[in-house]
């Protein structure tokens, strides 16, 4: 039987997203891209007009838009907080808190590490010590609150759980290393309670991906030792394969990324990457290695069979380098070290990235050459969190401040 294969395509029920919103980690599309016109992108030699800029405290929860609304997630004190704040001014609309006890063993950061989800009007925010709101974005108000961490007695690992919620039909789902068979689990969206779980293994800092394979839904997840693909709705498993760090003080953050019937994933610490193609019940590795593009944090995008982004990690060297990588053989096209690491949109065959020391770069990509445009230092250094861009306008934190930057005219 041959199965027609198609790109990941995620659903939202919400009619009121606009095209070119930004309402989840990674985009609408959760794989970096830029859904807007992206003709005119650019800026003068200064840099980007700032529109706006907005203080924030602690964390490396990034942005998310819809319908012109600005969700900002981070701590305060004792509090994790939740901005909502006009796209296009900056102004408040409104502000809640919620009491957090969360402290980081290794002293970097107490904030929140997940990105929100927006979808059918509603804000699903999961908090590093595991406590997982669904707001209303209309006006800040709870639908329900649910404490994941406490009910499923699940491992606050190295830097707390930072899954980034992602919501399919009546489900959000988030991979949080619970015991006794909780590793994965669904929430229903209705009331916060425990649709399905499955898997044994821990948690890692990455967060799932759904990916559509001739009309079958799966969603793939990399745990701390393994890529898992479930099914959405039921949280049955339908394949799995190993992914493991060779130590045990590891992160692993890269978002699984679908290009047509390949799946992509990527993670340092010796686990390497590893392309699969997928059919609706199996996955059969294509390669997997340590030496063409083994991320530490950074998702990758893809373009006419090529993926692009960074290998090696931060915190030891040689410092990471940014290549170009063909899917389909792991072979190494190019690689540059004129980039440091950093998050990327993708916007037809240019990327803007976003760096670890705050660096805004504009770049075209093809199999041939890295083709920088501009760079401008827009923020502080220490930049973790992925930016949104939406209508135009580039979203992006650092340790002290959301600004909003026009880089599409």
């Amino acid at each position: 039987m041959r199965f027609i294969l198609a790109s990941a395509i995620f659903v939202f029920a919400a009619a009121f997203l606009k095209a070119s919103d930004w309402p989840q980690f990674l985009g609408p599309t959760r794989n970096g891209v830029y859904p807007g016109r992206s003709g005119s992108v650019g800026w003068s030699k200064s840099g980007p007009e700032k529109i706006w800029s907005h203080p924030v405290g602690k964390g490396w929860s990034g942005p998310v838009v819809s319908a012109n609304r600005l969700i900002i997630f981070h701590r305060q004190g004792a509090d994790e907080i939740i901005d909502c704040l006009d796209a296009k001014t900056g102004g408040s609309i409104w502000y809640r808190k919620f009491p957090t006890k969360y402290v980081d063993g290794f002293g970097f950061d107490n904030g929140p590490r997940a990105t929100p989800c927006i979808d059918n009007k509603r804000v699903y925010l999961f908090g590093a010590d595991g406590n997982l709101h669904c707001l209303a974005l209309s006006d800040g108000s709870t639908h329900w609150s649910i404490n994941l961490q406490q009910k499923l007695s699940a491992d606050s690992g190295f830097f707390g759980l930072a899954c980034s919620p992602v919501v399919i039909g009546n489900k959000v789902l988030l991979n949080i290393g619970g015991a006794d068979g909780a590793g994965i689990v669904g929430i229903n969206t209705d009331n916060g309670s425990i649709a399905w779980k499955t898997h044994n293994d821990s948690a890692s800092y990455s967060s799932p991906a759904l990916i559509n394979l001739a009309g079958t839904k799966q969603v793939a997840f990399i745990t701390r030792n393994n890529l898992v693909a479930v099914d959405p709705q039921s949280g049955k498993p339908i394949w799995e394969q190993r992914l493991s760090p060779a130590m045990q003080a590891s992160v692993s953050a890269s978002v699984p990324l679908l290009v047509g019937d390949h799946l992509f994933a990527t993670a340092s610490y010796g686990a390497g990457a590893v392309a699969l193609r997928l059919t609706p019940k199996t996955a059969k590795v294509v390669w997997q290695n340590d030496k063409s593009l083994s991320s530490q944090y950074h998702t990758p995008v893809a373009l006419k069979g090529n993926l692009y982004g960074f290998h090696g990690r931060l915190d030891t060297g040689p410092r990471p380098d940014f290549r170009c990588v063909n899917l389909k053989s792991g072979e190494v096209k190019w690689k540059s070290n004129r980039v440091d690491a950093g998050s990327l949109v993708q916007l037809g065959n240019q990327v803007l990235i976003v760096t670890v020391n705050g660096q805004l770069i504009h770049a075209s990509i093809s199999a041939e050459k890295y083709n920088e445009l501009a760079r401008n230092q827009i923020q502080g250094f220490e930049v973790r969190a992925h930016p949104a861009l939406a209508n135009g306008i580039l979203y992006t934190r650092d340790k002290n401040k959301l600004i909003a930057l026009r880089v599409i005219k």
